[in-house]
């Protein structure tokens, strides 16, 4: 007679749910909270930053600050215009002209007269040039280096990998006057190229580790099984590694991006003005009188929104990146 296996005993899983669903939930909506609360704490800059732009200058420097005010450009015109001060008698006859924009009035009313551009917009295009092309080589020398230390085995690669970051230890001031010293008697102080290079060898390094800790990550057989199949070296670098790394060249690309964007002291002791770059200029608007902090809030508003920008194009990479080591062999 065959033994007939015990039932097992019922088990009433939607107890279970419903039991553990409440703390789920709970715990859910503080994290939520808690997250939201960090965000409105870091944004509160950004936000008061946003408001001063398109304040007055005496809404600008108003004590207690004015959250409620009247909404001008005044800032950015003189961000963008460079202006002489009007006599009395010159702001009746301005005032009676036809042709005058609303730039042109904006300054009016402060008691000026629009000369010519500001020299902001070439600074912020020497920015966009010198982060730009820095990043590119820092990303892809940095990748083809992290390869190498990553597939092959190199003599030493431990103490070669510490002596790249090491060059990212010294703090910028530091190395400052030997490279000043060193650009002015090459001939490319002042110059994009000197930046680019200047950018690139200090964010090199850290691209390579960056990116190193994603290579290990791929597989190494999805390249064995490429080349066994015909492939050379390099056709399987192209057509399998690169594909699959590009979560980790999106975050370095960012993370360089940033740091040759925001980057003051060189920027500051190493350019004049052919290739000065948006952060030394932007706190140096000074106005009649005193400082522009309507003009200087409406320069690094502008300042900010090309990272914002790339950082929001690679986002959907960025956020990959973080379940980039689930890769199974």
């Amino acid at each position: 007679m065959a033994v007939q296996p015990a039932p097992h005993p019922a088990v009433n899983y939607s107890t279970r749910v419903d039991e553990i669903s409440p703390r789920a939930r709970t715990l859910n909506g503080v994290r939520a909270v808690i997250v939201l609360l960090i965000a409105l704490v870091m944004l509160i800059p950004v936000a008061w930053m946003t408001l001063t732009a398109f304040k007055s200058r005496p809404d600008a420097v108003a004590v207690p600050p004015k959250v409620l005010f009247e909404p001008t450009l005044e800032g950015f015109v003189s961000l963008l215009t460079s202006r002489r001060q009007l006599t009395t008698q010159q702001i009746e006859e301005y005032s009676q002209r036809t042709d005058l924009n609303w730039a042109d009035l904006i300054a009016l009313s402060r008691g000026q007269a629009i000369t010519g551009p500001s020299n902001y917009p070439q600074r912020l295009a020497n920015s966009l040039i010198i982060a730009g092309v820095s990043t590119i080589f820092s990303v892809a020398l940095g990748l083809l280096s992290a390869y190498s230390f990553s597939r092959f085995n190199i003599p030493g690669a431990g103490d070669l990998l510490f002596f790249i970051l090491s060059t990212r230890m010294l703090p910028p001031v530091v190395v400052t006057i030997p490279v000043f010293l060193m650009y002015r008697a090459i001939g490319i102080y002042d110059t994009h190229l000197g930046m680019i290079i200047l950018y690139t060898v200090f964010n090199l390094s850290f691209s390579v580790w960056l990116l190193k800790g994603f290579l290990d990550e791929i597989p190494r057989e999805y390249e064995e099984a490429a080349m066994v199949d015909g492939y050379t070296r390099l056709q399987a670098f192209v057509k399998i590694v690169l594909p699959q790394s590009l979560t980790g060249i999106a975050a370095t690309t960012v993370f360089c991006l940033i740091f040759a964007w925001n980057e003051y002291a060189f920027a500051l002791m190493l350019t004049a003005d052919r290739a000065r770059t948006a952060p030394p200029s932007i706190p140096s608007v000074l106005g009649t009188g005193g400082i522009e902090w309507a003009a200087i809030a409406a320069g690094s508003l502008g300042f900010l929104i090309p990272v914002v920008i790339v950082t929001f194009a690679l986002r959907k990479y960025l956020l990959r990146g973080v379940t980039f080591g689930a890769i199974r062999q």
